[in-house]
């Protein structure tokens, strides 16, 4: 009781308390090593003859024990956190102390009274119930601690750790540590047959096929993912199998945020939707791309974009001469070339702010930094805001990209990349279209050094603008969550995976190709919906509500990679296709360029005209173009 009640005080213990507790515990284990020499018995005279010797060495082991523990600052330790360090000094303070008491007895034996000062036996008995007892004594006093804490606890939440080694056992060691979460851990699971049945410090591991029946009998309530780079198709079962039962998942941080090998509860954070698309990584021939930019003035449009960001992070790994990032949104450069000091210190940049749509601006770049690659990534992307404001449309996705691929012949450019998007494929909106039309322009532009390349893909998780966001911010709002029909699919890739693709076609393109990403398989927006949800550990119905708003002005309801007239070539690279388009000619090359100029009439109908005499497949959807195309 004395004890807990010390636990219980708001200021640690004091420290000549551990002290005089450890030489109590000293004392102690000398007495029971004499014990068990004499096999816990001895008569009169014996105690008597083994006291005269004793009595010469007691205050020398006392003061002996004193130093050493003080040297060895045993004592400073919290004994409530007592840790792997506390376990090594507290053993080499007892080595050391056998070792002096040793040194000692032969001096003692050699030149005072012909005794050492204690037998061998009781020295090697000494130093391992000393060792065992101090252990034992803060081990306790620890657990006391843990348990008296548990008691004003909420109820316990049943917890499984995804994952056996090294990274499962530090989470494990966590979450004991930090007695505020509740948690309590059932199991590990783990992908390794060779691991089930095993135990980690006294907790069973089952193999990954159990899940389910361990969630169900153990009313299992969260699962925490502790490997670091587990196979994406098993993480994607998992994460299946724990959201439909209601389980809620997190992950423990990459251990580039640990500090000294353990991290804190406070890093396991919630799971993002982009780890349910259960992809593996992508596979890049990084020597080629390297070769290729290496030393090169790289031009990136659009810089602090969610694309443009994203390649100029891959880019900046492969040792460009000069990184000129391009955008006219002041704020998010400014991150951006935030982010570029703290990660790429050596990193040659420089930041240009600046419109597309102004050629004497764009001119002046090209003058000034002569890129031999440009990745063009500013465009206006968002349909319904684009479906009101056509001009606009034009005037950027149209007229900057015309500027861009100008002067890039002009300058004699190497290649030119175009981001592009699945929108351009048989559009229905205006947004779409006007990206088609800037495909059809680059690849239209021949007869130059330039190596005019369109890469083509669906929607990216967690780009400025995209569902995800606005799904995460209706979730924290509590809802509801706002879905324009429950038949509605996209396809989905991440930004990193996005941007590995569109280098690995700028590498392998010739020119006038325009390379289709493999997208995976399109998913349903309702359902991506109640994924959210789930992650959020909210429950559809009772928590937050999903509502169906119908489609926007020129929304699909499904997205196409590729054209009617389109067809598909593979490359050596099994997620990136070749589309077989039409050709472009001067006609049509010559139809964009009246286009532009009738931005200054400010007429939207007269624009969506010509947009659709220049891509006849663009037929409007839910739209007031629509009487266009009768």
């Amino acid at each position: 009781m004395l004890f807990l009640f010390m636990l219980r005080l708001k200021s640690t213990t004091p420290r000549w308390v551990i002290v005089l507790g450890d030489l109590f515990i000293a004392l102690f284990s000398l007495g029971l090593s004499y014990l068990i020499r004499f096999d816990l018995e001895a008569d009169t005279k014996l105690i008597q003859k083994e006291w005269e010797i004793l009595s010469q060495s007691i205050l020398i082991y006392f003061l002996v024990k004193f130093l050493v523990f003080y040297l060895f600052r045993i004592h400073k330790g919290i004994i409530r956190h007592t840790s792997s360090e506390d376990i090594r000094r507290i053993f080499l303070a007892s080595l050391s102390c056998s070792l002096v008491f040793v040194v000692l007895g032969v001096v003692r034996w050699k030149f005072w009274d012909g005794y050492f000062l204690f037998p061998n036996s009781v020295l090697i008995m000494e130093f391992l119930i000393s060792f065992f007892t101090l252990l034992s004594f803060r081990f306790a006093i620890k657990y006391m601690y843990l348990e008296s804490k548990k008691e004003s606890q909420q109820e316990k939440k049943n917890i499984l750790i995804y994952g056996a080694g090294v990274s499962g056992l530090v989470t494990k060691r966590t979450i004991e540590k930090d007695v505020r979460t509740g948690y309590q851990l059932i199991a590990f699971v783990d992908d390794n047959r060779k691991l089930n049945g095993s135990r980690i410090e006294g907790i069973q591991i089952y193999h990954t096929s159990r899940l389910l029946e361990l969630i169900r009998q153990k009313d299992i309530e969260l699962l925490i993912m502790a490997i670091q780079e587990p196979q994406e198709q098993h993480k994607k079962q998992i994460l299946e199998i724990c959201l439909e039962a209601g389980v809620e998942v997190r992950q423990v941080p990459s251990p580039k945020s640990w500090i000294n090998g353990e991290f804190t509860t406070k890093q396991i954070s919630k799971l993002q939707i982009e780890d349910l698309l259960g992809r593996n990584p992508i596979q890049l021939n990084a020597d080629q791309i390297r070769q290729e930019l290496k030393g090169q003035v790289v031009l990136v449009t659009g810089a602090s974009g969610s694309i443009g960001s994203g390649l100029v992070k891959e880019i900046a790994n492969y040792q460009p001469g000069k990184l000129v990032l391009l955008d006219q949104a002041e704020s998010p450069i400014y991150e951006l070339e935030y982010m570029l000091r703290n990660d790429f210190p050596t990193l040659d940049y420089e930041v240009v702010i600046g419109d597309i749509r102004v050629k004497k601006r764009m001119k002046r770049l090209f003058d000034a930094y002569g890129p031999k690659y440009v990745f063009h990534a500013a465009a206006y992307k968002h349909v319904p805001l684009m479906e009101d404001n056509p001009s606009e449309a034009v005037n950027t996705n149209v007229r900057g990209t015309v500027n861009l691929v100008d002067l890039s012949l002009e300058y004699e450019v190497e290649k030119f990349v175009m981001i592009s998007t699945d929108k351009a494929v048989n559009p229905t909106n205006v947004m779409g279209a006007s990206k088609r039309i800037a495909e059809m322009y680059a690849q239209a532009s021949k007869g130059g050094k330039t190596r005019f390349i369109t890469t083509r893909f669906g929607n990216v998780l967690g780009s400025n603008g995209s569902v995800i966001p606005l799904f995460e911010k209706q979730i924290a709002q509590g809802g509801p969550i706002t879905v324009t029909d429950e038949r509605i699919t996209r396809y989905f890739m991440t930004i990193p995976e996005a941007c590995q693709l569109v280098l690995e076609a700028a590498n392998m393109g010739e020119g006038g190709e325009i390379f289709v990403f493999d997208m995976g398989d399109s998913v349903r927006i309702v359902d991506l919906a109640k994924k959210m949800i789930k992650l959020s550990g909210l429950v559809l119905g009772k928590d937050i509500e999903i509502k169906i708003i119908g489609l926007r002005p020129g929304e699909k309801l499904f997205e196409e990679l590729l054209a009617h007239e389109e067809n598909t070539a593979p490359t050596h690279h099994p997620q990136i296709l070749i589309a077989r388009v039409r050709q472009v000619d001067e006609v049509t090359r010559g139809k964009i360029l009246e286009l532009i100029d009738l931005f200054d009439l400010q007429d939207n109908y007269t624009l969506v005209a010509k947009m659709k005499e220049i891509v006849p497949e663009y037929i409007s959807n839910n739209s007031e173009f629509t009487s266009l195309d009768q």
